[in-house]
């Protein structure tokens, strides 16, 4: 098992690791190559790379995988690996070649990355800063897979930006990993146009899923030099940044047009979430507040129902809230806390005719 990794997380590793004939080991004439990654997305990627280097006639082979510690999830709080290493150990990859370094810059780390003699390293949604140490190591470089168009969208949430700039297309770029963040060289990418209801995490999936295929597009070029040469620079003049998300962002105010609301309910889906919260008019008449997790929606220019300024009404299967503009947000599904996600004509149903109104 990998130095880097604690005692139990070794054990742990080599328990669920599955024997395989496909070592690291096998099949010299196969260029090394180390992938990184940590998330369900990752592990697609992971998997596409498997699959093409289990071919006779390919050109490498995947002979170590570095990715985030185990963490603990759920409400039991145990400990689980990461998308991509239980994805690695499924395929019956040898567990003391999953690496689990807490900083890519650990001397343990890179002494046993140095043991494997990669001849490049692939990177997508890793999650961890690579140091000038570890750049140095593979011959052919690192590429990442980075799910915009460089230069627009740098940093760590590329997807969830662009939805929320309401953009009508993107894509996904190869690109050489320098110090400077999503700097490097552009190998290739390749366009997706984006629609006004696709949400982030589905869209991601999408990238990620045509990223891989264009992976494998270029990794002759990758492996043989080639594409260091035709890699082009990023123009820094047209550098937008998509910077970490944070759960204070997720609150939704109704003095905002529509569009923009509807927006950030798609690039904030799975996480953080958006939440607003609404009054219930009880039977005294005061008002209740109801702190809700608005899960889809879209955009109406007008309304058919008529109410007090700040009322939420409900036309069809949409809560129509009134935003800024004189543009309504129709919210189609919603969640209450500790509740399942349920539709706005099951909500509005358990109103039983009390008045709903836009927090103040």
């Amino acid at each position: 098992m990998a130095r880097c990794s604690p005692p139990l997380l070794r054990r742990f590793f080599c328990c669920a690791a599955k024997s395989s004939s496909n070592t690291a080991t096998a099949g010299q004439k196969k260029k090394n190559i180390v992938f990184l990654g940590s998330p369900q997305v990752a592990a697609s990627v992971l998997d596409t790379l498997l699959a093409a280097s289990s071919a006779p006639d390919s050109a490498f082979q995947v002979a170590a995988v570095v990715t985030q510690p185990p963490a603990a999830k759920n409400r039991g709080r145990k400990l689980l690996p990461s998308a991509v290493a239980q994805l690695a150990l499924d395929r019956g990859f040898p567990g003391d070649l999953i690496f689990t370094p807490e900083r890519a810059g650990e001397e343990s780390f890179l002494s046993d990355l140095k043991e494997v003699r990669p001849e490049l390293c692939i990177t997508a949604a890793y999650g961890n800063i690579l140091p000038q140490r570890f750049l140095d190591i593979p011959p052919c470089g690192t590429v990442n897979m980075h799910p915009s168009l460089l230069p627009l969208y740098r940093g760590a949430a590329p997807v969830q930006r662009a939805l929320q700039d309401g953009v009508t297309e993107t894509g996904v770029s190869l690109a050489y990993t320098v110090r400077a963040l999503d700097a490097g060289p552009v190998i290739a990418y390749e366009r997706f146009s984006v629609d006004d209801f696709i949400k982030a995490p589905e869209l991601l999936a999408i990238l990620f899923n045509i990223g891989s295929k264009l992976l494998l597009d270029e990794l002759p070029s990758v492996l043989d030099g080639s594409a260091k040469q035709k890699a082009k620079p990023q123009d820094d003049s047209k550098v937008t940044l998509a910077p970490k998300m944070n759960s204070d962002e997720s609150w939704l105010t109704f003095d905002q047009d529509a569009k923009l609301l509807h927006n950030k309910v798609r690039a904030f889906a799975e996480w953080p979430g958006t939440r607003t919260k609404l009054q219930l008019v009880n039977q005294n008449g005061e008002p209740d507040v109801l702190d809700i997790k608005v899960i889809s929606t879209k955009v109406s220019a007008s309304c058919d129902k008529s109410g007090d300024e700040n009322e939420v009404l409900f036309s069809g299967n949409s809560l129509l809230i009134p935003c800024n503009g004189s543009t309504w947000l129709e919210v189609l599904e919603l969640q209450l806390p500790g509740k399942k996600v349920t539709t706005a004509r099951d909500f509005w149903n358990g109103l039983r005719g009390r008045k709903l109104l836009k927090s103040q």
